[in-house]
């Protein structure tokens, strides 16, 4: 499981940051083998030597070295055979840990730990029925009593509440300012009183998503992230890592619905020029994205992502359906059959060898996380330098716009 001695060499000779993860995962591999140490005991001592965010400070899962090297610790620990962080986990890796790491108290941030390990998994409350795309118009209240707050209203989409232990909320704590100035966050306990979770089924057949309904649910204040009013920074930060979390990968090349395609493609053996044009260009845009991310990754600092991750989500979303879509013309009468519909409860929210499914799922791809809209905006506005669109409610009191 160690390093082959031209490896190592080449590590010790080049960046000394980028050694030092090495030794750390050489320890942790040493120290647990992943055959034989149960999962949790691994990713806590996984997170315990830094190796859980790599960019995070010391103490909190991290080293304070670049992100780049996270890709070090996936790699060497996947061809180990050990358990890769947030697969189970991966609201509360790729977007609420970060959210808590940058603006939350000591108490916490004591939460990572918990939250890398799976022992407690996490939801992202965010969108409601009236406030999807515009987020910020969110209309669930927090009121203040005492060291608490009492909150009320509803929240939908939420992947993966009904396994979750905690959740970042943002509810609206003062109307009578405008919309972006009157959130703020809070850590919540998904099994307070006055909490309930009800699911929502996807063409699938699978309810990976949730509405939940929040009724006088009482708040420690110690459970705010950040001052009140701020809840839209914490915001800015879970969005940006979110779609880093989605579209930034780097998988190996061919790999991930591409590589489901190309095998699929062999296995029917068609004697199709048309479509296996399509394949290959398919094949080629999904390598250029590939390329793009690793660029991308390669240039991040820490922090919370800049536009890139917008721009990475948005051509993601759009390929995965393009070669789902594709996949269900190579298999021609075939992918108008699916399984079963029953109503499943998933403990995941991943794609899996039914390629059948991932097509149905893959519509997901261009809601969740910001919808292409709305990226599209991103883009022309932060990337391109575009005029932005027009918002006549952006310095209105809250209270004062209105709804339908």
């Amino acid at each position: 499981m160690s390093l082959t001695a031209d490896a190592a060499n080449e590590a010790r000779d080049g960046d000394p940051d980028e050694q030092r993860v090495v030794e750390l995962v050489d320890r942790l591999l040493s120290g647990h083998d992943p055959a034989t140490t149960p999962e949790r005991e691994f990713l806590e001592a996984q997170y315990d030597l830094g190796l859980a965010w790599v960019h995070f400070p010391e103490g909190r899962g991290g080293l304070g070295l670049s992100p780049k090297l996270q890709k070090v610790v996936v790699e060497r620990i996947g061809r180990a055979g050990g358990p890769i962080g947030g697969a189970k986990n991966p609201i509360g890796y790729g977007m609420c840990g970060p959210a808590v790491q940058t603006h939350g108290t000591d108490e916490q941030q004591a939460l990572l730990r918990p939250l890398f390990s799976n022992e407690h998994i996490w939801c992202q409350l965010f969108s409601e029925p009236g406030a999807g795309s515009d987020v910020a118009s969110l209309a669930m209240k927090a009121e203040r009593d005492g060291d608490e707050w009492i909150v009320n209203g509803q929240k939908v989409w939420t992947t993966l509440a009904h396994i979750s232990r905690y959740g970042l909320l943002i509810a609206r704590t003062n109307p009578d300012v405008p919309k972006h100035r009157g959130i703020t966050a809070f850590i919540v306990d998904m099994e307070a009183p006055g909490v309930e979770v009800r699911p929502l089924r996807q063409m699938t057949g699978e309810a990976e998503f949730n509405e939940v309904y929040f009724t006088d649910v009482r708040v420690p204040d110690s459970m705010r992230v950040d001052e009140e009013g701020m809840g839209w920074g914490v915001s800015i930060t879970t969005l940006m890592n979110e779609r880093v979390s989605i579209g930034g990968g780097t998988p190996p090349r061919g790999s991930g619905p591409i590589g489901q395609l190309v095998d699929l493609w062999k296995k029917q053996a068609l004697d199709d020029e048309v479509l296996r044009d399509q394949v290959t260009r398919l094949w080629i845009q999904a390598e250029v994205n590939r390329l793009t991310n690793l660029r991308a990754a390669a240039n991040r600092k820490a922090g919370t992502p800049g536009p890139e991750g917008s721009v990475a989500k948005l051509a993601m979303a759009e390929l995965n359906k393009a070669i789902y879509s594709l996949a269900m013309d190579v298999l021609g009468p075939e992918g108008m059959l699916y399984g079963s519909y029953d109503l499943v409860r998933p403990r995941h929210a991943l794609f899996t060898d039914d390629i059948n499914k991932n097509f149905l799922r893959a519509r997901a791809n261009s809601i969740e996380g910001g919808t292409s809209e709305v990226l599209r905006n991103i883009l022309g506005e932060r990337v391109l330098g575009l005029p932005g669109d027009v918002r006549v409610d952006k310095e209105l009191p809250w209270s004062k716009v209105p709804r339908s």
